[in-house]
C-alpha cells in the first residue's frame, strides 16, 4: 500500500492506491451492515472470507470469458484489481423470489422464476438506491441501450456460471448483486460476489446461508460464512 489514508471506504471495503498505475488494491473489512446502514456491526475475520470467496468466483467467472477487475491476492490480505469507471448500477439476478421481490409484488417466497428476472436499482444510498426501468437508465444518459443490452447479457452468463456451481456444492442461488464499470471500453465485472452480495439457500430446505442470518438475526453469521465458503471455494 502506498498511501495510508483509502481513496475512497464503502460500508465494508476500502479502497487504497498502489504502486502501479491503472491498479488499486481493496480491503475486505470486518464491517458488516444492513437496512441502509441501520443495522452495523464487526465480525472479526468477516472480511477475510468475503475475500477469499469472491477471489474464488472472480477466477471462475474469469475461467469462464467473463471479464472481471480481479487480478490477484496480496500476501496482506488485499485484493489487487483493475482500475474501472464504475456505473452507478446494481445489476441484480432473480432466480427464486424472495426478500424485497416477495415484501413489494405480489410473490411467494420460494416461486422459482424462470427465466430469471433482471432487477435494476440507481446506487445512491441517500435515494434508498431505487429501482430503475431500462428508458430512466436512458434518459439518465448513464449508458445505451445497445451496452445495456450488454450488461444484462453479461449478467445472465454470470448467473448460468455461479448457478452452476453452487448447485454442485449443493447450495441454491436465490439472488445476487452485480456491479459492473468501464475498463477502457469494456464492460467489466466490479465490486465483490460474496455472502453479502448474494442471497444463498441451503438445496431443500431454504436455509438462509447468507447476510440474511445476520439481517434477520437466524443465527451465528461468522460460522455460516465459513460453511459456506468451504463449500463454495473448491479445487481449481
Amino acid at each position: 500500500m502506498t498511501e495510508k489514508a483509502p481513496l475512497y471506504s464503502g460500508k465494508a471495503k476500502s479502497v487504497y492506491r498502489s504502486e502501479t498505475d491503472h491498479e488499486y488494491l481493496i480491503e475486505f473489512r470486518d464491517d458488516i451492515t444492513a437496512f441502509d446502514g441501520g443495522k452495523k456491526d464487526e465480525l472479526q475475520g468477516k472480511g477475510s472470507i468475503n475475500a477469499k470467496v469472491s477471489a474464488f468466483i472472480f477466477r471462475l467467472l474469469e475461467r469462464n470469458g467473463i471479464d472481471t477487475h480481479f487480478l490477484k491476492m496480496e500476501d496482506n490480505g488485499l485484493m489487487r484489481v483493475k482500475e474501472l469507471k464504475m456505473l452507478p448500477l446494481e445489476i441484480i439476478v432473480r432466480n427464486v423470489a424472495a426478500g424485497s421481490v416477495v415484501r413489494n409484488y405480489p410473490f411467494t417466497e420460494g416461486k422459482p422464476f424462470h427465466p430469471p428476472i433482471i432487477v435494476i436499482d440507481y446506487k445512491d444510498d441517500s435515494l434508498h438506491d431505487p429501482m430503475l426501468n431500462d428508458e430512466l437508465i436512458i434518459a439518465l444518459d448513464i449508458i445505451t441501450s445497445e451496452e445495456l443490452t450488454l450488461i444484462k447479457k453479461i449478467a445472465h452468463h454470470v448467473n448460468s456460471v455461479l448457478k452452476s456451481h453452487l448447485e454442485k456444492c449443493n447450495l441454491t442461488l436465490v439472488d445476487f448483486k452485480l456491479e459492473f464499470g468501464w475498463c477502457y471500453d469494456k464492460l467489466t465485472v466490479g465490486d465483490e460476489i460474496s455472502m453479502d452480495s448474494m442471497r444463498i439457500w441451503e438445496e431443500g430446505t431454504r436455509k438462509s446461508l447468507d447476510k440474511d442470518v445476520y439481517r434477520f438475526e437466524k443465527g451465528d453469521v461468522m460460522t455460516t460464512y465459513h460453511i459456506v465458503a468451504q463449500r463454495i471455494i473448491t479445487d481449481e
